[in-house]
């Protein structure tokens, strides 16, 4: 077996592996929902949750089963029901009762039977890498993250089911709460690279469906192709996110019936759902409590406040401010001073990443852009508040570690960044041949990009390059802000 092909072997064996583990991530996530309540619909723009217990199987047998492997279909009707999730834009919420879904029994032998195909199925073509579909790396990456991102967003839907229905999960971190005060920080005007860049042979191989050197190209979503750089004007930004403490003020202040601190359609959505507070609070008498995923707490003030775009822009508007660009964001995160060497861009971390090909690390006339805020160095809880270590948020600023080379903190972890892009294109965007509306059905100007991660975000997606984005009038999100000055 030749090297390149020994190579693809090692990384479909961690592909698998990783498979293997976001299934546990996903099967842990509807454990805590107790049986009665797995026909419940928590969010009412969502299906109902038994409907996602067969999603993450429909979808991986959808793509893979007969594209990658050749197998043919066991139950087309389950694979149909279950292949799709729904994002309803002003209005047209679903109506269909408990009893058009199938029983668990029957879910649970469609989910028995397809994991147990699959993995025959991959097991084989460990065996036979050169008989292997040409995209069937990056078809594996899908699924693994696919089925990760769904171990978020179905948090976001629990989180919304009452704390009876649900079997109580560990207890919380115990977080040292700092008291911390955010500061506007100076960014220098620079460049911001967005995006990853194929490599020339992956690009050819992609539009000939060719296989061969997609072993060595780093995984993307179509969305995060092609890399181009912006020029990024000086600005400032917060040092930390928009606390709760914070957002208690605009709501003493009135900011919910200011007409002029909203957009006309930020408006009517906030008079028709009669929003006044964020979704994750509560009023009782005087006293405001939050939402945690187990109960009920007082209001953490510390905590970064989780709001819609809508909110966080009516917020950024009361204080003459606006929320960041993508490209200002990635500035602030990623972006160096002038003066910073080499040799610090390495720092806790792998010097030779940027000559093995690592999207991160990249020098540009004595201008560093590092792979995450704090370095090179991979993800971990030093860092901050993501990867599945909490179900809720912990205070602002508790990760030094993390901290970025101009000084802003928590830019990655405890809860997804509102910016003021709109989810679109970058140049030379391609649909994923096999997966063509993963990121097109939403370049409908009626979504906006989102970054950095949640405390639910699997450490994967924490690549620089990642980008979320969602509806500016969904209030369930584990999304917070902060805001800049041009």
């Amino acid at each position: 077996m030749g090297a390149l092909a020994a190579t693809a072997v090692r990384i479909r064996h961690d592909l698998h592996t990783r498979l293997l583990k976001s299934r546990a991530r996903t099967d842990e996530l509807f454990q805590i929902v107790r049986e009665e309540a797995l026909y419940d619909r928590p969010i009412a723009e969502r299906h109902r949750i038994v409907f996602y217990i067969g999603h993450v199987e429909a979808f991986d047998w959808n793509l893979l089963s007969q594209r990658a492997f050749g197998l043919r279909s066991f139950h087309r009707t389950f694979d149909e029901l279950f292949s799709f999730g729904i994002d309803p834009v002003g209005g047209g919420l679903p109506t269909d009762p408990p009893e058009d879904w199938p029983s668990l029994p029957e879910v649970a032998r469609y989910q028995k039977r397809v994991r147990e195909e699959l993995d025959r199925a991959i097991e084989h073509a460990l065996e036979r890498p050169e008989e292997g579909h040409p995209h069937s790396l990056q078809m594996l990456h899908v699924a693994v993250e696919h089925r990760l991102m769904h171990a978020e967003t179905l948090a976001y839907m629990l989180h919304r089911l009452p704390a009876g229905k649900k079997i109580c999960g560990p207890e919380k971190v115990a977080w040292k709460a700092p008291r911390v005060k955010s500061r506007l920080v100076e960014i220098p005007a620079g460049r911001a690279t967005l995006g990853i860049q194929h490599s020339n042979e992956h690009e050819n191989n992609l539009a000939q469906e060719k296989p061969a050197q997609e072993s060595i190209v780093e995984f993307g979503w179509d969305n995060e192709f092609a890399a181009h750089e912006i020029a990024v004007p000086e600005f400032a930004i917060d040092s930390h996110n928009v606390t709760n403490h914070d957002f208690l003020r605009f709501i003493q202040a009135g900011g919910y019936d200011n007409r002029s601190l909203w957009s006309p359609e930020a408006w009517a959505w906030r008079t028709k759902e009669n929003i006044l507070h964020p979704m994750f609070w509560r009023a009782e008498g005087n006293l405001w409590l939050y939402r945690t995923m187990f109960g009920e707490i007082r209001l953490p003030l510390e905590w970064p406040v989780y709001v819609s775009h809508a909110e966080a822009t009516a917020y950024a508007n009361w204080l003459g401010r606006k929320l960041p660009t993508e490209a200002q964001f990635h500035r602030a995160a990623y972006g160096t001073p002038k003066n910073e060497l080499p040799a610090q861009k390495a720092r806790g971390g792998d010097a030779n990443a940027e000559e093995r090909g690592h999207p991160g690390g990249k020098e540009r006339q004595g201008e560093l852009e590092r792979t995450y805020p704090w370095g090179e160095e991979a993800p971990s809880e030093r860092h901050g508040n993501f990867d599945f270590h909490s179900w809720d948020p912990s205070p602002v600023g508790v990760h030094p570690a993390g901290v970025s080379a101009f000084g802003v903190y928590d830019l990655v972890g405890n809860g997804w960044e509102w910016t003021r892009t709109e989810f679109a294109p970058f140049p030379g965007f391609t649909p994923m041949p096999f997966y063509p509306g993963y990121s097109a059905d939403f370049f409908d100007g009626k979504h906006y990009v989102m970054k950095g991660g949640s405390p639910r975000t699997a450490a994967c997606m924490l690549r620089r390059s990642f980008r979320n984005w969602f509806q500016p009038h969904y209030p369930y999100l584990y999304a917070t802000f902060r805001c800049v000055e041009d």
